[in-house]
């Protein structure tokens, strides 16, 4: 099932700008249609999977930049039917919607608004792909974005799609696209696909490696490599669609990476490419592990500025240490990976969650799936690369025993996480406690030891 959007474009953002007038648009719609081989009035159908925060917004920019060509290129996102808004988010988004004079006028023009009103005395049940049609994400009901085509059916979104945008958590990307693949069987050409996902799973048979997002796709749909790209980036999604400046990296093969990061880039949103796909994807995981520890610290010292570095020098510093067994050239990652980091730290979901945890808002048996939040995908990625730095056969010399660990062992934070989110067996004072620990060796050895010794290891990334 399909909504028609109606005036999409010619509603202004909260700035006051238009969202269309960029020049060059069509040019850039053009140049991508030719490049797939499209034809005269055979549309360019791009379709999201999954409608979580970034998901929605990543749909939302192209609507609002491409939306209003509507011979050329149909957008629409898929999310699964069914999930029902309680009576408190429909409060809170009754208030939202009267806050913001053009979303108001823009229901109202729509015949919409009634909905919400009933839904705010309790007199009707409002559904989330129902307000996706009306531009409310579920994840994220404070932004309101562009009403959106959605479609329930998976089956009808992806079966001819040209290029499929993945939006769903990592724990989630195998399972929906082994059914993707299903309908998939008569295709005759490949479609692309960019992963949005920042989550890696471990595989310790036959040997340690990472299974990355966009792996577990080409596994799992037959598409070749070469059409599956990364899209990441130091941002919050609610700013981006806000306008806030933002830039990301498009990473994977030379024929599509280029191509598409013209497409996408808009004046607020730069979009650079890279071949270095699957490192730059694991990085986009690994910095989730640190931030759940980060918010921890926070809550726990009351937002102490002391207390929050002490924690950064030695999550870097292990970070450091990780990304050179990972990377053959770590120093190119250091800016990326920093970047992306800092904003997680500061206003991401993965230290809203470790805050939450600390403070008593949330408890672990409530699980990583959190309502207006989505998926925190920071507790599986703990999991993983303890899982993975916990094996004997990648053993590294410790730099005071001077005899071989696994590498986990030089890793105190991300043990303690795994302690805390995963075991269970402590709680989440005791990432202070790690942090004060007397025994704890200067960050900067850590740091010093992954640059003086060769800790690469190509096969983490199922690498010969």
């Amino acid at each position: 099932m399909t909504d028609n959007v109606e005036g999409v474009n010619s509603l202004p953002h909260a700035n006051g700008t238009s969202r269309h007038l960029s020049n060059g648009v069509e040019e850039k719609l053009d140049e991508l249609r030719r490049l797939l081989g499209k034809s005269e009035g055979d549309l360019l159908k791009i379709v999201g999977v999954g409608a979580g925060a970034w998901g929605s917004v990543f749909a939302a920019l192209l609507q609002d930049a491409y939306g209003h060509y509507r011979e050329k290129v149909q957008i629409r996102i898929w999310r699964r039917p069914g999930r029902s808004v309680d009576r408190s988010t429909a409060e809170h988004l009754f208030e939202v919607i009267n806050s913001r004079e053009d979303v108001l006028r823009r229901l109202i023009r729509r015949c919409a608004y009634l909905k919400y009103v009933e839904a705010r005395l309790g007199d009707r049940t409002l559904y989330a792909d129902e307000i996706l049609r009306d531009g409310f994400c579920l994840n994220m009901i404070d932004t309101p974005l562009c009403p959106l085509k959605v479609v329930t059916n998976l089956q009808e979104a992806v079966w001819d799609a040209d290029i499929v945008v993945n939006g769903l958590p990592s724990t989630e990307t195998r399972e929906v696209f082994e059914e993707i693949s299903r309908y998939w069987k008569e295709r005759i050409t490949y479609p692309i696909i960019i992963s949005l996902a920042k989550g890696i799973e471990a595989a310790l048979d036959p040997i340690p490696r990472i299974i990355t997002p966009t792996q577990m796709i080409s596994r799992a749909t037959g598409v070749p490599f070469e059409n599956i790209l990364y899209l990441g980036g130091p941002n919050i999604a609610s700013e981006i669609y806000n306008k806030e400046y933002a830039n990301a990296r498009i990473c994977g093969a030379d024929k599509w990476r280029k191509p598409l990061a013209k497409f996408l880039r808009q004046p607020h949103f730069i979009v650079w490419d890279n071949s270095d796909l699957v490192t730059h994807e694991v990085m986009g995981g690994l910095k989730n592990v640190y931030a759940i520890g980060a918010g921890m610290v926070a809550a726990l010292t009351n937002e102490s500025a002391t207390s929050k570095s002490v924690y950064f020098a030695h999550c870097t510093s292990e970070m450091i240490l990780i990304t050179h067994l990972l990377a053959e050239e770590p120093e190119k990652l250091a800016g990326p990976l920093l970047a992306d980091t800092y904003v997680t730290l500061l206003k991401g979901r993965n230290s809203w969650y470790g805050q939450m945890l600390a403070n008593g808002g949330l408890s672990l048996d409530m699980g990583d799936s959190i309502k207006g939040k989505g998926t925190i995908q920071g507790v599986s990625a703990v999991n993983a690369f303890y899982e993975l730095l916990s094996q004997t056969s990648l053993s590294v010399l410790h730099p005071e025993a001077n005899k071989p660990v696994a590498p986990v062992e030089l890793c105190p934070i991300l043990k303690t996480l795994y302690n805390i989110l995963i075991k269970r067996e402590l709680p989440t004072q005791s990432i202070l406690q790690t942090l004060r620990d007397e025994s704890m060796y200067d960050p900067r050895e850590r740091i010093e030891m992954a640059h003086n010794h060769t800790l690469y290891r190509p096969s983490l990334l199922g690498q010969p």
